[in-house]
C-alpha cells in the first residue's frame, strides 16, 4: 500500500513543475474559467509574472494545451473513468435537479442557458473526474499512527467539568435614557440594518406541461396502440381477505418444535369447529390482528411475505391451511373472501389511456419548445410580447417580487431570483430565463419596475434602535462584569460566592463532551479551547454573540480511553486524514499565491 502510495507520489512530479510553470501560476493564483472574452483596448497582456508578459492569446492557447497535457498524462498513468461513472456525475450534479431529484428537463435547460452541449459537458466531466483520480493520492498519502489514533480518541472522548453562569444584557444596561443625538449616529452608522428589502414589478409568460398536453392531439388508433403496449398497467390484481393466528418461535434450541407443536394444536381445534376469531383472540401473537379475531382484510399477493402468500393465494374460500413458517414464526390461515383480478377494457381505460398519452407527447414537445425558448431569447431585440404570442405562453403580472422571498405566483427558487435580479434584466431590459419551475413549468420574465433597497424612515425604527442602544450598553457592562468577576476567581474568590454578588444564578458543575447539546454552543466552543485545568480551575469570562456575557469555570476533566471502538476510531481517523489532505493542499496553494509576483490585467478577465 506505502509503495502505490510513493509511486503515485513520484508520478506527480510533472503536475509540479506545471503548476511552477508562469502559465499555472497565474491560474492557480485566479482560476483559468474567468477568461471568457478577448477584446481589443483591454491591453496586451494577460498578467505579467516578475518582468514576463503573458498575451491574452498566449495565455488561452496555452491553458488549453496544458489541459490537454493534463488529461493526456492522467490516460497514460491508467487513469479511466466509465460511462456510467460520467452519467452518475450528471444525475448527482445539484444544477440539474428539482427537488433533489435528476430532472433531464432541468439538465437541458441549464445546459442552453451556459451554451454548452450536452457531449461538451460529458467530455468536461470525465475530464474532471479523471483529474480527482490523479489529485486523490496527495491527500491518501496522510496517515495516522497507532498512537495518533489512540491520542485523537482520547481527544474525541474528553469531557470536561464545568459551572457557568449568564449574565444578561438586561440586568447590567443601567437607567440612563438615550437621548436623540445617540439614536441619530446609530441609526447612520447602521442604515445597512434598516433596509426596505429590494423588489419589482415584474411580467412573465409561462409554458405548463399540461397546456401542451391540451393541444396535443391523439388518434383512435395511437390510444389502442398504447393500451396495449400498457396493459398491465389497467390490470387490478386479485385480492383476498384472510385470518389467521400467528405462534412466535420462542429462542432456544428447542423453540422451533415448541411453536410449531402449539400451532399444530389450535389448527386442529379451528379444523374441529373451534370459533376461529374466538382462537386468535385467545392465542395469536400478532399484535395488529389479535384483537380483531385475526381479521388481516382485503390484501393483495405483494403484501404479504412469500410463504404466506403461497399459501393464501392456493386456498379456497373457508378452507383453514397451516401451520406455515415464515420469519415471523408459525401461522394458521383461513381465507374468507376472494376478489378476482380483473384487465379493464380498451373503452373502460379509454380517458386513462388518453391523458397519459397525451402526457408523454407533451413532454417531448416540452422540452424542445424550451429550448427552442432559450435560441430565442439569445437573439437581440426580441420582443416580450411576440415571444409570449409565438410560443403560446399565459402572462402575467406580479406586482410585489421581493429579493430573497419572491412572489406569488412564481415562488422563488435560486434560478427565478438570478433571472429577476440580474444585470441584463434590470439595467438592459433584457427578458430573464426561461426558468423551469418544477417538472411541469417554463416561465420567462421581464421587469417592469426595479425598486432598490432603501433606508427606513428613522421614525419607523425609532424604537427598534433605542432597544439595541439599550442592549449594546448592557453587553458591555455585562462583559466588564464578567472581566472583574474573572479576575476575583484567579485571586482566589469562591465562585459561587462571586455569581451571588453579580446577582444571577449557575448552572450546576457538570461533565460535558465536544458535542453535547446540554450547554449552548459558543460555552461549549469556549470550554474545550480553554486550557486543561492542572489542579485548580480555570476561568473565563466570554463575550456571547447574541449579547451579554458568560462567566466559566472548567474544573477537571475525564476521558474514556478505556472503551475502544474500532469502527469509530476508523472513522475518526478518516476523517482527520481527508481534512489533513486537503490542508495541504491549500496551504502549497498560499504559498505559490505568496511568493510568486504575479500582475492580473483585470480588464482580460472581465
Amino acid at each position: 500500500m506505502l509503495q502505490k502510495i510513493r509511486d503515485s507520489l513520484q508520478s506527480q512530479r510533472w503536475l509540479a513543475i506545471v503548476v511552477l510553470g508562469a502559465l499555472a501560476l497565474v491560474f492557480a493564483a485566479w482560476g483559468a474559467y474567468g477568461i471568457v472574452n478577448i477584446n481589443v483596448g483591454v491591453g496586451d497582456y494577460a498578467a505579467k509574472v516578475g518582468s514576463e508578459k503573458l498575451s491574452l492569446q498566449e495565455v488561452r492557447d496555452d491553458w488549453m494545451r496544458e489541459q490537454s497535457q493534463w488529461q493526456q498524462r492522467a490516460h497514460e498513468l491508467g487513469y479511466r473513468v466509465s460511462n456510467a461513472q460520467i452519467q452518475e456525475a450528471i444525475r448527482n450534479e445539484p444544477a440539474f435537479q428539482i427537488d433533489g431529484q435528476y430532472s433531464p428537463q432541468a439538465a437541458r435547460m441549464r445546459l442552453a442557458q451556459a451554451g454548452i452541449s450536452l457531449a461538451s459537458f460529458e467530455e468536461q466531466t470525465r475530464s474532471a473526474l479523471e483529474r480527482q483520480q490523479l489529485e486523490g493520492p496527495i491527500q491518501a498519502s496522510d496517515f495516522l499512527t497507532a498512537r495518533e489514533v489512540e491520542h485523537l480518541r482520547a481527544l474525541t472522548d474528553e469531557e470536561r467539568e464545568v459551572s457557568y453562569a449568564l449574565l444578561p444584557p438586561a440586568k447590567f444596561q443601567g437607567g440612563a435614557a438615550v437621548d436623540e443625538a445617540e439614536v441619530a449616529a446609530y441609526y447612520a452608522s447602521h442604515q445597512s440594518q434598516f433596509l426596505t428589502p429590494e423588489w419589482v414589478k415584474l411580467e412573465y409568460g409561462e409554458l405548463r406541461l399540461d397546456q401542451l398536453a391540451a393541444q396535443t392531439t391523439v388518434s383512435d388508433s395511437d390510444l389502442r396502440d398504447a393500451y396495449e403496449k400498457s396493459k398491465d398497467r389497467y390490470v387490478t390484481p386479485e385480492k383476498r381477505r384472510a385470518s389467521h393466528i400467528l405462534i412466535q418461535i420462542p429462542a432456544g434450541k428447542d423453540g422451533d418444535a415448541v411453536a410449531r407443536k402449539k400451532a399444530e394444536d389450535i389448527l386442529a381445534k379451528a379444523r374441529a369447529g373451534k370459533d376461529f376469531a374466538a382462537l386468535a383472540k385467545q392465542y395469536s401473537q400478532d399484535p395488529g390482528s389479535a384483537a380483531k379475531g385475526g381479521d388481516l382484510g382485503w390484501a393483495e399477493r405483494s403484501n404479504f411475505v412469500a410463504p404466506f402468500a403461497d399459501a393464501l393465494f392456493s386456498t379456497p374460500v373457508g378452507e383453514i391451511r397451516g401451520p406455515v413458517k415464515t420469519q415471523y414464526g408459525y401461522h394458521i390461515i383461513r381465507v374468507d373472501e376472494i376478489q378476482a383480478g380483473k384487465t379493464q377494457t380498451f373503452e373502460q381505460a379509454r380517458t386513462e389511456v388518453d391523458a397519459q398519452l397525451r402526457r408523454d407527447r407533451a413532454a417531448d414537445r416540452f422540452g424542445d419548445r424550451q429550448e427552442q425558448l432559450q435560441r430565442r431569447l439569445e437573439q437581440p431585440g426580441v420582443d416580450f410580447d411576440a415571444l409570449a404570442k409565438e410560443f403560446q405562453l399565459q402572462t402575467g403580472e406580479v406586482a410585489r417580487f421581493l429579493r430573497g422571498t419572491g412572489g406569488a405566483p412564481l415562488g422563488t427558487t435560486n434560478e427565478l431570483q438570478d433571472a429577476v435580479f440580474s444585470t441584463a434584466t434590470l439595467d438592459e431590459g433584457r427578458i430573464g430565463g426561461p426558468v423551469l419551475l418544477g417538472e411541469d413549468r417554463i416561465v420567462i420574465v421581464k421587469d417592469l419596475e426595479h425598486h432598490k433597497a432603501a433606508p427606513q424612515p428613522l421614525a419607523e425604527v425609532h424604537e427598534i434602535i433605542i432597544a439595541a442602544i439599550l442592549k449594546a450598553r448592557g453587553s458591555a457592562a455585562a462583559v466588564k462584569a464578567a472581566e472583574g468577576a474573572r479576575d476575583k476567581l484567579n485571586g482566589g474568590a469562591s465562585f459561587d460566592q462571586v455569581v451571588h454578588e453579580l446577582g444571577v444564578t449557575a448552572e450546576p458543575a457538570h461533565f460535558v463532551g465536544r458535542t453535547d447539546p446540554s450547554i449552548p454552543p459558543q460555552i461549549r466552543e469556549a470550554v474545550f479551547r480553554a486550557p486543561k485545568p492542572e489542579g485548580k480551575p480555570v476561568y473565563r469570562a466570554l463575550p456571547l454573540s447574541e449579547g451579554g456575557a458568560a462567566l466559566l469555570a472548567v474544573t477537571t476533566l475525564r476521558t474514556h480511553g478505556a472503551v475502544v471502538n474500532a469502527q469509530a476510531d476508523s472513522a475518526a481517523a478518516e476523517k482527520s486524514r481527508t481534512r489533513q489532505g486537503e490542508g495541504e493542499v491549500a496551504a502549497y496553494l498560499a504559498e505559490v499565491r505568496r511568493t510568486t509576483d504575479v500582475k492580473k490585467n483585470p480588464k482580460a478577465f472581465e
